[in-house]
Formats: structure tokens, C-alpha cells, sequence
């Protein structure tokens, strides 16, 4: 039987929530359905990327900076968190991502471990989940039906994937975890979690 969801004033507050996971469990469906649902927002992050001019727009798709910049942002404290991935940098400007909340919004990060680290220690109000799959095999699975790669770099991928999980679950960064063995209960899940701490938050300022 379906649960009562808490109720949620248009005075709920703002909540940050990392989602974090494997590659191929599904974290990018649930946070783009959490969007739609609670009228939330994906902060735009920074990068050292070349930007590609015909498909990414500068300040929508990401603020492309050069290291220079990137650089004094460090510096200067800007970073909610960031990362080096293959060769170029990316990070979550805080300034944003701290305006957004004060508004009320769920500000939603798709991030890494490692990123989930960083904005645990920056941020200890945040909402942590980490994304599972029923079990390891069914991202095997989904790797391969993408057709994109061979059996060497699938196994590669998936022993990636492996690794993640584990550290996942024993980094003590994660609140909870989610197993996504059914797409439209996953989302409920995550949105009745949401909502349980921004109801538990509106009580208690």
C-alpha cells in the first residue's frame, strides 16, 4: 500500500541532494523525474573543457573558464567541489548552488565519490544517495546493450562500476541507498525522502 507522503509547504526549504552511483544504474533518469516532480534545479557546472560551440551554449551547459580561471576560482574558495576527468576539470560554483537553496529550490548534484566527499565536508545539511542496482550483473547487462563498446572495455567498465559500489557503501559520506530494481519506485522512494527532511527541516528552522 502506498505511504502518505509528508505534507510539504510552499515555505519548504531549500534542500542540496547529491545523487551518486555506477554508470548504467539509472541516477540521471531518477534526478531529471525529481526535477520535473519538485520543481527542482541542476546547478551548471564549471569546466577547462573546450566548449563545442554548435551544440553547448556558455552559462546553460556549462561556464567554460580556462585553468587560469578555474585556477582563482580554487583560490578564492568558489568551488563547492571539483574534479580532474580525463584531463579537464570540472566543479560546482557554490555562490549559484547557495542562492538557489536560500530560494527554496532542491538543488540536485549528479556527482562523483569523490565530489559526494567533498560536499559532505563543505556541506553537512546535504542529502546523500547513492544510486544501486538490484544486483552488479544488471549493469553488465545494460553496458552491453549500449553497443557502444567491446567485451574488453565492457569488462573494464564493469569492474569500474564494481569498485564504485563498494566504496560507496562503505565511505560513510551516503545517507541512503537506493536500489533501483523498479524505476518508478526508485523515484518515489527518493522523493518521499526528500520531502520527509524538508518537512522534518520546515519544523525545525
Amino acid at each position: 500500500m502506498r505511504r502518505r507522503r509528508p505534507s510539504v509547504t510552499r515555505e519548504a526549504p531549500g534542500l542540496l541532494l547529491v545523487i551518486s552511483g555506477p554508470s548504467g544504474v539509472g541516477k540521471s533518469v531518477i534526478a531529471h523525474a525529481i526535477e520535473a516532480k519538485l520543481g527542482g534545479a541542476f546547478s551548471v557546472s564549471m569546466t577547462t573543457r573546450p566548449q563545442n560551440p554548435k551544440k553547448e551554449t556558455d552559462g546553460v551547459d556549462y561556464h567554460f573558464v580556462d585553468d587560469a580561471q578555474f585556477d582563482a576560482a580554487i583560490e578564492r574558495g568558489e568551488l563547492l567541489e571539483w574534479a580532474n576527468v580525463f584531463g579537464h576539470r570540472y566543479g560546482t560554483p557554490r555562490g549559484p548552488v547557495e542562492q538557489m537553496i536560500a530560494a527554496g529550490r532542491v538543488v540536485i548534484l549528479e556527482i562523483d565519490i569523490e565530489g559526494g566527499k567533498q560536499v559532505r565536508a563543505a556541506r553537512r545539511d546535504a542529502m546523500t544517495l547513492f544510486i544501486l542496482p538490484r544486483e552488479p550483473e544488471v549493469l553488465l547487462n545494460r553496458l552491453r546493450e549500449r553497443r557502444r563498446d567491446d567485451e574488453a572495455t565492457i569488462r573494464k567498465r564493469f569492474a569500474e562500476a564494481q569498485r564504485e559500489m563498494a566504496e560507496g557503501e562503505a565511505c560513510g559520506v551516503y545517507d541512503h541507498f537506493i536500489v533501483n530494481d523498479d524505476l518508478e519506485r526508485a523515484i518515489d522512494e527518493v522523493t518521499d525522502l526528500i520531502e520527509s527532511r524538508r518537512a522534518r527541516m520546515a519544523s525545525h528552522p
